[in-house]
C-alpha cells in the first residue's frame, strides 16, 4: 500500500479513538475505564501500524507507552476566552525550522491553588486546526522535554466538549489525554515545540511520559 495511504488510514485510526473516547465519556461511562482503553488502543497502533510513530526496530520492541496514573483531579471544564486580540507567530520546530500559528483565544484554570494559563492555536496551514501544545515542570525528568500536546486536530486528535454545552466555548481540559510529539520518539519526525506562553510553572502529572525504548 501506499504510504500516503497507511497515513490516512493511520489519521482515520487516530480520530476513531478520540471519537470514541468522547462519545463514551458523553454516555456516561467510567472515566478511567475509558482512558484505560483508549490507551490500549493508542499503543495497539503504535505496535502495528507502518505509521506509527516508533519505526520499525522499535515496534519489533514495544512493550506500551508510559503513563502517569489516571488523574481525576487533573480534568477542568473551562470556559475558551476569545476576547483578546489575535496575533500571529512563528514557533520553533523541533529540527530548527518554524511554523506560523495564530492565537485564537486563551484558557485560565488553577491547579493545586496556582492560577495557569494557556493560549489556544489555530495551525495556519492548508485547512487550518485547533492546537493546544503546553510544558510543565515535570518536563524533562518525567516528560517530554519539548512539551506536550493536548489536542491537534489535523492529526485527528480533538478536544472533549464541556458536558452537557452546545458548541466550543467551553471544553474540558483532560490532561490524563496528554501526548507525546512524534519527534519524542526518534528523529525521523519534526514537530512543533510549546511555545514560551504555554509553559506551565506547575506540574501535570498525568498523561504520557517520557519514551523509554524497551532493550533489543
Amino acid at each position: 500500500m501506499s504510504e500516503y495511504l497507511e497515513l490516512y488510514d493511520y489519521r482515520l485510526r487516530v480520530a476513531a479513538l478520540y471519537r470514541e473516547r468522547t462519545q463514551a465519556l458523553v454516555a456516561g461511562e467510567d472515566a478511567e475505564t475509558v482512558l484505560r482503553r483508549f490507551r490500549a488502543g493508542k499503543d495497539d497502533l503504535f505496535a502495528h501500524h507502518p505509521q506509527s510513530a516508533l519505526d520499525e526496530a522499535q515496534r519489533r520492541h514495544f512493550r506500551g507507552l508510559r503513563y502517569f496514573p489516571y488523574n481525576p483531579t487533573m480534568r477542568f471544564v473551562v470556559d475558551v476566552d476569545t476576547s483578546g486580540e489575535q496575533t500571529r507567530q512563528s514557533v520553533q520546530l523541533s529540527a530548527g525550522a518554524s511554523l506560523t500559528m495564530l492565537t485564537i483565544g486563551h484558557i485560565h484554570f488553577n491547579i493545586d491553588g496556582e492560577h495557569a494559563t494557556l493560549s489556544l492555536y489555530w495551525l495556519d496551514l492548508y485547512g487550518g486546526g485547533l492546537f493546544l501544545p503546553f510544558r510543565d515542570t515535570t518536563c524533562p525528568t518525567e516528560s517530554y522535554g519539548g512539551g506536550r500536546y493536548l489536542f491537534d486536530t489535523i492529526k485527528g486528535s480533538d478536544p472533549l466538549p464541556a458536558p452537557g454545552e452546545m458548541g466550543w466555548g467551553r471544553i474540558t481540559l483532560d490532561f490524563n489525554y496528554a501526548y507525546n510529539p512524534s519527534c519524542a520518539y526518534n528523529d525521523r519526525w519534526v514537530c512543533p515545540l510549546a511555545p514560551f506562553e504555554n509553559r506551565l510553572h506547575v506540574a501535570i502529572r498525568a498523561g504520557e511520559m517520557n519514551y523509554q525504548p524497551e532493550p533489543g
